[in-house]
């Protein structure tokens, strides 16, 4: 026992060390926390910044204590002797890089292997079952060999070894039959296709009649009292909203058939017109709020995309929109304050339709 403890290594200064490295972790962190929290609620601005500078500064003094200890304990462990015997063990620094080991080589190898003694252990059972046929007696019906029979290969495995072996031939089956389903068709069948008869691809965009796009631009009017639709088609058939929450805001709605392809979002009392009587498509509000909802809306086109079913997509973004009603009156669901930087929580999140403000939604 003398001689395993006797390594040239300070056990008592290797313990300390090792809760020197916890304590040095410990501080660390509380100087990520400091830095995550920032200047906590305090009365004015000015005794915020003080007490978060003199929190990260003594944080700081903890982390360089920690590691001057930590750097004063490390010369005190010592190095182990190196005419010490290790044994079986000194053979663990030569275990190879994992990346580098050969394990897709050897295991080919090894299945390649697996496989012809499999196949050989078949071809050897039939030869024994016809040399036996061959020996047998039909006047006595009994078994003559005239040598012991040669044992199988089978015989000489474990069952973790017979187990591989299975397994391996029933992976082998499998991607036998995924490779046959699994055959070049398209080199087979098209190489003597000629570019001219192959059949074109077909539009994705879907088009619909105006009817049915008024039809389900009525329905969504009626599923919110609060919210008034107005449709008009000023330059053909692409249909133009002019959507109006309550008191709140009021969007002008761009769409290509009944797909959604751009929204301006201004206040109620802005004027949404241009001076030749047409909506205005092009201005952005003079608020800066309903600028960041614009942004929103721009966002939540992306998100709702649902090409098979475009009416789905648009009653979506009207339930996503009408949450806006509470515009100026839903505090932050994660700071619980109203305004922050003189804004209210402009984002309104796509499943819940909780408000936050534009920081606290990340």
């Amino acid at each position: 026992m003398a001689d395993v403890m006797n390594v040239g290594v300070n056990l008592e200064a290797f313990s300390q060390a090792i809760n020197a490295i916890q304590a040095l972790r410990s501080s660390v962190t509380r100087v990520f926390d400091c830095l995550k929290d920032g200047m906590k609620n305090k009365r004015t601005l000015e005794s915020r910044e003080k007490a978060f500078i003199a929190e990260f500064q003594d944080n700081l003094h903890s982390v360089n204590r920690d590691l001057n200890e930590l750097e004063r304990l490390s010369h005190l462990v010592g190095k182990p002797s190196e005419n010490h015997p290790l044994h079986n063990s000194g053979l663990l620094s030569l275990d190879p890089v994992q990346d580098k080991t050969p394990l897709y080589s050897q295991l080919l190898q090894a299945y390649k292997w697996s496989n012809k003694a499999a196949s050989q252990q078949m071809v050897e059972e039939d030869v024994g079952t016809m040399g036996r046929r061959r020996r047998f007696r039909p006047e006595r019906e009994v078994w003559r060999p005239e040598e012991p029979e040669p044992k199988s290969p089978a015989e000489g495995m474990d069952m973790a070894e017979m187990d591989t072996m299975i397994q391996l031939q029933y992976h082998a089956g499998l991607a036998s039959g995924l490779l046959n389903q699994q055959s070049l068709k398209r080199s087979a069948n098209q190489m003597g296709v000629s570019a001219k008869r192959r059949p074109k691809a077909q539009p994705t965009t879907l088009v619909l009649p105006p009817q049915y796009v008024d039809d389900v631009i009525s329905r969504i009017d009626r599923m919110f009292p609060e919210m008034t639709i107005h449709l008009s088609r000023p330059n053909g058939s692409s249909a133009m909203l002019l959507v109006t929450l309550g008191k709140v805001l009021k969007v002008i709605v761009v769409m290509r058939s009944l797909f959604i392809d751009r929204t301006i979002v201004k206040g109620y009392n802005e004027n949404i017109y241009t001076e030749d009587g047409k909506l205005d498509i092009w201005s952005k509000s003079n608020y800066q709020v309903f600028q960041k909802v614009t942004d929103h809306a721009t966002t939540a086109l992306l998100h709702y995309q649902l090409p098979q079913m475009p009416d789905v997509v648009v009653r979506s973004f009207m339930t996503w929109l009408r949450s806006y009603i509470r515009l100026f009156q839903a505090p932050c669901q994660r700071c619980g304050k109203f305004l922050q930087d003189g804004l209210p929580p402009t984002w309104r999140d796509f499943r819940t339709l909780e408000a936050f403000h534009d920081t606290c939604r990340q």
